[in-house]
Formats: C-alpha cells, structure tokens, sequence
C-alpha cells in the first residue's frame, strides 16, 4: 500500500522558514504530479503548490515568491521550503501524490494523501 509520511513542521517566529519533506513509498510505478496542500481552523483545504514529474511548479498566489516546491524522482520524495512565513500561513499542511499503479498488469492512477504536519507562525 502506499503511504505517505511528511516531516518538517512546527513553530517558528514571523518572517522565519521551514522546509517540509514527504517521501512516497509502497507498490509505486511510478508518481506524477505531487503537491502540498493546507488546511487551517476552520477553513477548506486549499493548494499551497504543486509540481509535475517534469519539474513544473504551480503555486497559489498568497505564497508566490516566498515558497519553492521541489522533488527528487528518484527518492520519491516532494520538498516545499517555506520563507517570510506569516502567522496565515498556520495550518495543517499535506502531501498530496498521483501515483500509477500496476495491479494485474493493468496501470491506473490513484490519489494519496499523507497524515498531515502542523505549521504555526507565531507573530
């Protein structure tokens, strides 16, 4: 089964960063797109950022220019290295992945989310 396991959260001061890991594992072929995602009290879940297996990276724009998502294809693992953080940046931040599957020599695309790692910026 594959899992996603997240790591680097925490508190920290406005204006420090954090960088946040999350590495896939688990019956994987191979992973396309893979993303973080955020949700504070009392609000949606909403896209931080989100890289495709190429590199091409997206962000939302409250974050443009102070967070920078990366990956390593080889170590199935995304990156989101988070600057400037502001306290509305506290949230409960997931990994996201696309992975293919092979199952019965049939390949198809699943979702996964990881378990979620808390983010407080404390002002």
């Amino acid at each position: 089964q594959v899992q996603l396991v997240e790591s680097g959260g925490g508190l920290v001061q406005a204006e420090g960063s954090l960088r946040l890991s999350c590495v896939a594992s688990g019956g994987i072929f191979s992973i396309n797109a893979m993303g973080w995602y955020r949700q504070a009290p009392g609000k949606q879940r909403e896209l931080v950022a989100r890289i495709t297996r190429a590199g091409g990276p997206d962000y939302a724009d409250s974050v443009k220019g102070r967070f920078t998502i990366s990956r390593d294809n080889a170590k199935n693992t995304v990156y989101l290295q988070m600057s400037s953080l502001q306290p509305e940046d506290t949230a409960v931040y997931y990994c996201h992945a696309e992975v293919l599957r092979v199952q019965a020599m049939v390949f198809r695309n699943y979702d996964y989310w990881g378990q979620g790692t808390q983010v407080t910026v404390s002002s």
